[in-house]
């Protein structure tokens, strides 16, 4: 078979990532050769894919987190467009893992036709090699401004012929009312894809949403295939770092008599906030993402995370007190951690002529490194070891590298040739290696230390966290969540036979969108080799 489906949404974060990673896990049990795809991902949270030509490349971390659903390696083209915000107008492209360009709202129309092409041309392939296709839309696909030209949401389906589900998180309100105003904003060549919608995050007493649920098939001729529960153990991997409460996770109770305290500082650009997932899964570690100085003041470990515009979220470190309050944790002899980003930012400067071009920029000066941007990124994997005997793997996305540091600086990692990578004086760490704590000994010795410096003498790791069987139990509970609460036998037919014929249209509809790439273009797209879409303009 070559069977297909799209999992849309209200709006962003209604669950379409998890969704989509629960549905490929039930066809995986199902014995059914499974991939997600989704054509572009707006998104600072990446994982890093090698590929066929031995270099690395980027996807967004929910393709790679619905790979590891499907049991599959990360594949480029499982997500063949990702956009990385680095300001409010302007996002760098990473086509086919490779940063190749820079795009504003003002000349995104003018690549767009490119990016869909090859999008396309991935989602032919895909289906070719497997037996089903869960595709997932971006934002809304009710998002009349942008369906002129859109190849993510409604265009996708329209040109692969996609039945198409939409899910809607209750949690917010307005449910039922976001449910049909989708349908009713979609013109009648859209609606004819629109199967049918799935509940998320439904806390309370089933009865007393039926009659919604009826309601809303009646006015729209469609059914609800079915109602998801809130479950608090969904967190880990998240789409992007606003789908973060306060406090990540649910921290099990501490071993020892002492907690944790973690604070990381939820830098407006942040990117792979993925990394403190890991000591999150800790017993006794309360991790907590935070943009108030005076909560860096009580924690014990500050962490400054990865960031996709450094210098320009340095400079709010300093406009909102926060630097003071960085430098005051240090000065405190308490531990503080940079991780790719925010490693650059402890630095004594930094050099950028690439992402933000402002020169050389002071930084806070809290380890004894410079830091230069170069024009082409670093995207690979890493594995090396931690005082000389701990394994550690992780992986690296970064422009920066350190061009000049102290002698005799101790490196906090050491690649597998021996080479030294990151920094640490004292109480001060940092590291290009994102994660690292994932690596269950290095994560375990790291805490251990950093407990000792903070005072925290009660605190004891657990000997037999596993990060890995952390995500593992996760996508095991979306599968489960999926074939207890969805009607799974309609959402087979769905996915083998395509969208039900004769599905009502829902009034007032959208007049017919005109189309920036015409229907055929997949089929005209030459097969994909690496590299073979890539623009040639300059990387940023």
């Amino acid at each position: 078979m070559s069977g297909g489906l799209l999992v849309a949404g209200t709006t962003s974060d209604a669950g379409k990532s998890v969704l989509t990673a629960g549905i490929c896990r039930w066809l995986r049990r199902r014995g059914v050769r499974v991939a997600p795809f989704k054509a572009q991902n707006m998104s600072n949270n990446s994982a890093v894919v090698v590929g066929p030509d031995g270099r690395g490349g980027e996807l967004g971390r929910a393709q790679a987190m619905q790979a590891a659903a499907c049991g599959l390696d990360a594949d480029l083209r499982f997500n063949p467009v990702l956009l990385k915000p680095g300001s409010d107008h302007a996002s760098q492209v990473v086509l086919l893992g490779e940063a190749v360009d820079t795009v504003t709202a003002g000349n995104y129309h003018e690549v767009r036709s490119r990016l869909a092409t090859t999008a396309y041309a991935a989602l032919a392939e895909l289906r070719s090699e497997y037996d089903v296709v869960i595709c997932e839309g971006a934002g809304s696909p009710a998002e009349i401004n942008l369906r002129d030209g859109d190849y993510v949401n409604m265009g996708l389906a329209r040109q692969a012929g996609l039945p198409t589900i939409v899910v809607g998180d209750i949690d917010r309100g307005g449910v039922f009312a976001s449910m049909f105003g989708t349908v009713a904003l979609l013109d009648a060549a859209d609606q004819a894809l629109l199967a049918g919608f799935v509940v998320n995050k439904f806390r309370g007493d089933r009865g007393l949403l039926q009659p919604g649920l009826d309601m809303l098939r009646r006015v729209t001729g469609r059914p609800t295939y079915g109602v998801v529960p809130w479950a608090l153990d969904l967190w880990l991997d998240a789409e992007d770092s606003l789908a973060y409460g306060r406090v990540l996770g649910r921290p099990p109770a501490p071993r020892g008599t002492d907690w944790l305290d973690v604070a990381v500082v939820r830098l407006p650009r942040i990117s792979n906030a993925t990394d403190a997932e890991a000591l999150a899964t800790e017993p006794g570690v309360r991790v907590r993402l935070t943009v108030e100085p005076a909560e860096l003041a009580a924690a014990d470990l500050v962490v400054l995370p990865g960031t996709k515009s450094t210098v320009a979220d340095l400079a709010w470190l300093r406009e909102t007190g926060l630097a003071d309050a960085v430098r005051a944790h240090a000065a405190a002899g308490r531990p503080l951690l940079g991780i790719c980003g925010g490693f650059q930012m402890l630095g004594r400067a930094i050099h950028d002529a690439v992402e933000s071009r402002r020169g050389t920029v002071s930084g806070l000066g809290l380890l004894p490194v410079e830091i230069t941007f170069e024009p082409r990124k670093t995207v690979r994997r890493a594995e090396g070891t931690a005082g000389g005997d701990v394994p550690v793997h992780g992986y690296e996305i970064h422009h920066g590298r350190v061009s000049a540091a102290d002698p005799g600086l101790a490196p906090l990692l050491r690649y597998a040739d021996g080479t030294g990578e990151g920094a640490r004086l004292g109480t001060v760490y940092g590291t290009h290696w994102h994660g690292a704590f994932s690596s269950d000994a290095f994560r375990r010795r790291f805490l251990t230390e950093v407990a000792e410096a903070a005072g925290r003498t009660g605190f004891e790791v657990a000997p037999d966290t596993s990060f890995a069987a952390a995500r593992e139990r996760t996508l095991d509970l979306l599968g489960d969540l999926v074939e207890e609460h969805l009607d799974t036998d309609a959402l087979w037919r769905l996915i083998e036979s395509g969208p039900p014929p004769g599905l009502p249209f829902v009034p007032p509809g959208a007049p017919p969108a005109q189309r920036a790439a015409p229907p055929a273009l997949a089929a005209r797209a030459t097969r994909l080799g690496p590299r073979a879409s890539a623009p040639t303009t300059r990387a940023q």
